[in-house]
């Protein structure tokens, strides 16, 4: 109870509060219906409020882009190392690919140039390489099943490799003209001499034996196979003579050549066939 000016007061129950509440909501509603009077309050309102908002949602903000930035940066690290993965793919794949563009343009030089001296050519793939000191010899992936023979021709496009010298049923040995025991017989393209190829064991080096300083051969000259004996094609390039040495004291020219086939380069040989093969061919020794 409350005493104004002597009168004892009483304070309204709380139903006679909460009609008198009531009854003045439902009065400000019509009003503000009818009337639009508390649109300017509301505005008034939302400015003044529209800092506090501002400054409540700091936090929240803050909170997000703190959040946003290391999800971000993670999801470009991430990002990042897949690129970087699919990038070496990628490089490893372009490797790959100018790999076999090489070998593709190759096998056509080879295929150029097996079909200007033979009737029927075979592409080999290497698949091993003699390691023994002074032997250079090799095996092809193609045998006796492929109706390859003793004796048979192998070049590339840029030369005379050597000849078949052991065949099995899948595979073959190829002796290469560098071979210690291996001889060729060749001409000398300018001059028309004729003389023999020997190999020496280098796999760069070849000697040419027996020459006179009378003979008519220079450093340059271009040596074809002379093909005598039937075994190699006529004309084909073996080697080139790099260097000759006359020694007063020697009976000979000291005459040394470089293959014209790139024996250490690639993983195909061709096998070549001029004319029909022999019959005898196709066993293993």
């Amino acid at each position: 109870m409350i005493n104004v000016f002597g009168w004892p007061l009483r304070a309204p129950s709380h139903l006679t509060r909460l009609i008198l509440l009531s009854a003045l909501s439902v009065a400000l509603m019509i009003l503000d219906h009818r009337g639009h009077h508390l649109e300017k309050i509301r505005a008034g309102l939302n400015v003044l409020a529209y800092p506090i908002q501002l400054i409540a949602a700091v936090p929240a903000y803050v909170g997000g882009s703190i959040a946003d930035f290391f999800t971000t940066r993670g999801t470009l690290r991430q990002d990042n190392e897949k690129l970087l993965a699919e990038r070496q793919v990628l490089n490893a794949k372009v490797q790959q690919f100018d790999a076999l563009e090489e070998e593709n343009a190759r096998l056509r030089r080879m295929l150029g140039s097996a079909a200007q001296v033979a009737d029927k050519v075979l592409a080999a793939e290497l698949i091993e390489v003699s390691s023994e000191p002074f032997t250079r010899k090799i095996v092809v992936a193609k045998g006796g099943r492929d109706g390859v023979y003793v004796g048979q021709s192998v070049i590339d496009a840029h030369g005379i490799m050597g000849q078949v010298t052991q065949v099995a049923s899948q595979v073959s040995r190829v002796t290469l003209i560098t071979d210690a025991g291996h001889a060729i017989p060749v001409l000398d393209n300018r001059s028309g001499l004729r003389m023999l190829v020997f190999g020496t064991g280098d796999p760069d080096t070849l000697k040419v034996p027996y020459l006179t300083s009378a003979s008519d051969i220079k450093e340059g000259d271009l040596l074809v196979s002379s093909g005598m004996g039937g075994t190699f094609p006529p004309g084909y390039p073996v080697a080139q003579v790099s260097r000759i040495v006359n020694d007063p004291n020697e009976a000979f020219l000291a005459i040394t050549a470089k293959p014209a086939a790139q024996l250490n380069h690639g993983k195909q040989v061709m096998l070549i066939w001029r004319g029909a093969p022999p019959k005898s061919g196709g066993n293993a020794k």
